[in-house]
């Protein structure tokens, strides 16, 4: 599994996200004003933490630092300490005591409910989404779908995975549903530690391509096609994740060869 990069200071594209800081994404330092609240300060560090996780920076099980997490933001302990806890409120951070806070390691029981929720309310999404979507919302999906092949096409991780990701939360977006659009943004979170835990062999290219064949069927307002290809797709995801590792028999491991 790669090795993350110490980068807490991105803020996350979801229901929640702050207006992004050209600033911040051109890489400055990630401090907060003097006079930012303590509540503004406590979301910017959640946001920024959970899009580390879900561009795939973060790996599971790195250990997050309270006093290295205040030194980027420039706030108290105190501060960090009520981000962390909101991230495990979440799922996204395990916190151990005496051992400190540390992104959450999904378990393979965790990781098929994951996907079995998604399945049900993403499904249930573009079955009520073909009888109301419109011309001007057929056209934006076919801008963020330009934008994650663009992202697939320059290489830029970071980029597609968050855009791949964000394509869920814009169909339950076009719903009015903001509950249901955040409850995806949560569940995509948890959805790219999997990943990260069980590496996924599911590439970009194929969901972007699966993604596609959505919006192409919202657009001729098929349901029954539109809720096949989305099950289709989340089921692809989950296949080609690596949740049946084999566990290797003791006796033929640890058996001296014969001579």
């Amino acid at each position: 599994m790669p090795r993350s990069r110490a980068n807490l200071k991105v803020i996350r594209p979801t229901p929640r996200a702050t207006p992004r800081d050209a600033a911040v994404r051109a890489g400055t330092r990630a401090a907060a004003p003097p006079d930012d609240p303590p509540a503004s300060s406590t979301e910017r560090i959640v946001e920024s933490i959970t899009t580390a996780i879900v561009e795939r920076r973060l790996m599971p099980g790195t250990k997050l630092a309270e006093q290295k997490i205040a030194d980027i933001f420039q706030v108290s302990r105190t501060i960090v300490r009520q981000a962390l806890n909101q991230l495990s409120r979440d799922h996204l951070v395990t916190l151990e005591p005496a051992r400190g806070a540390f992104v959450a390691t999904p378990s393979v029981d965790e990781a098929r409910q994951v996907y079995e929720v998604r399945a049900m309310l993403e499904a249930a999404a573009v079955r009520q989404l073909c009888a109301r979507i419109t011309d001007a919302q057929i056209a934006e999906l076919r801008v963020h779908l330009r934008q994650e092949r663009d992202a697939i096409g320059r290489t830029d991780v970071p980029g597609r995975t968050r855009l791949l990701a964000d394509f869920h939360v814009v169909l339950a977006r076009m719903l009015g549903n903001e509950v249901l659009a955040q409850l995806l943004a949560d569940l995509l979170s948890r959805s790219s530690l999997i990943s990260l835990m069980y590496q996924s062999s599911h590439s970009a290219e194929a969901s972007q391509d699966e993604h596609v064949a959505i919006v192409d069927a919202l657009e001729r307002r098929d349901a029954r096609a539109a809720v096949r290809l989305m099950e289709q797709h989340l089921h692809s995801v989950e296949r080609n994740l690596h949740l049946d590792p084999r566990t290797p028999d003791l006796e033929s491991v640890l058996r001296p060869s014969a001579e």
